[in-house]
């Protein structure tokens, strides 16, 4: 994108990727259909040490304007849940081709299996930029360079901390990076419990002390996945407990208090089958006493029920980490850059967009919503 916009500017870039082919991130998001945007997009759905950070490029690059190019170049998005707009051919490679086909038709070079080796800052103020392509080692020298390496997740695609040393070089503070949008890992006496329900999805709401998501999660054989813990993990932290409301919208002792009185003696297990899978109903039997009648649930009875339904409680030992995740939390300080440019304060000439900086968004688009601002706003400046 920063390539992109800076040609329609009359600049000229050289895009350098270590990988074959352009966009490696791009083609695998959404699996494979690619969310290029969210619909519902404001500085509140992305984590900062600065929140306020990010408002500025988003302002400067909105919703709108994604949706406006990108149907310029013939891609008309489909909303999914929640805001969710993803290419109506459901894509990812459609999205990869608006970019590498304005790449070319405005003569942006574009260097593929190169890899930067050192940037470092000379007396004149301009970059030098060391590379290894096909085997020769090449330096260009640049007036401006832009950072858009990405986060440590995957590590397969070729991601690697190359931003974050490339940072730390020039002076420039990190905020400790770790997975984000990742799934969390149950060990010891619970994971029997959780390894019997793979593959079981259920809608819940998932909450910490600081926000909460309504979401399907994923019973998996080491722990939870889906869309609301993704969502949960960026704001998880070691040793921390998350909560879950099984049943969220409802009041499970109304709605055994309604039942109770019309088939007094129906068992709770076949209750709890009709608002969840027999599957789950089940797995709920060595918390709950499902095969009383609801006759015959005394005080405590019901008071263990509420609990396990609305504050079902579960401390996670881990999360799968960066291979897993789909993108990284922490990253390049943004108290080192302006918010307005994207430049670093420090190091005339030098910019820093995307994952490599502290601006992680929610699962949903935000993040390449965050992509797309920072492409834009950088070309501006170059």
């Amino acid at each position: 994108m920063c390539a992109v916009q800076a040609g329609f500017l009359g600049k000229r870039t050289l895009l350098v990727d270590k990988n074959n082919r352009p966009g490696a991130k791009i083609f695998i998001s959404g699996g494979g259909r690619c969310n290029y945007t969210n619909l519902h997009t404001t500085g509140q759905q992305f984590v900062s040490a600065n929140p306020h950070f990010c408002k500025s490029a988003l302002s400067q690059w909105t919703v709108d304007d994604t949706i406006s190019f990108f149907e310029t170049y013939g891609i008309t998005g489909q909303e999914k849940t929640l805001g969710q707009l993803f290419p109506e051919s459901n894509k990812a490679k459609d999205i990869v081709a608006v970019f590498t086909q304005l790449c070319h038709e405005l003569d942006q070079a574009m260097w593929l299996n190169t890899e930067v080796s050192s940037v470092e800052l000379q007396g004149d103020g301009q970059f030098k930029v060391t590379m290894l392509r096909d085997g020769r080692a090449i330096e260009v020298i640049a007036p401006k360079v832009v950072v858009a390496s990405g986060g440590l997740p995957v590590h397969k695609l070729g991601a690697t901390d190359f931003g974050l040393k490339l940072a730390k070089n020039f002076g420039l503070n990190i905020i400790k990076p770790a997975p984000a949008l990742v799934p969390l890992t149950i060990t010891g006496k619970d994971q029997a419990w959780y390894e019997q329900l793979s593959g079981s999805s259920i809608f819940c709401r998932v909450s910490n002390d600081e926000i909460s998501f309504e979401e399907n999660i994923l019973f998996t054989h080491w722990g939870l996945s889906g869309p609301a813990v993704l969502q949960i993990s960026t704001y998880w932290r070691a040793g921390q407990e998350i909560e879950l409301d099984l049943l969220p919208g409802q009041n499970i002792l109304q709605i055994i208090q309604q039942e109770r009185q019309a088939n007094p003696k129906k068992a709770l297990l076949s209750l709890l089958a009709g608002l969840y899978t027999r599957k789950f109903a089940e797995a709920l039997s060595g918390r709950l006493p499902v095969h009383k009648n609801l006759a015959s649930l005394s005080k405590a009875d019901i008071e263990l029920i509420e609990q396990v339904i609305h504050h079902f409680v579960v401390k996670p030992a881990g999360d799968k980490g960066y291979d897993k995740a789909e993108v990284m939390r922490g990253g390049v300080d943004t108290a080192e850059l302006s918010s307005k440019t994207l430049e670093a304060k420090k190091v005339k000439g030098l910019f820093f967009g995307g994952e490599c900086m502290d601006v992680t968004g929610w699962l949903g688009g935000y993040n390449f919503q965050w992509a797309w601002a920072c492409g834009f706003v950088i070309a501006q400046n170059l």
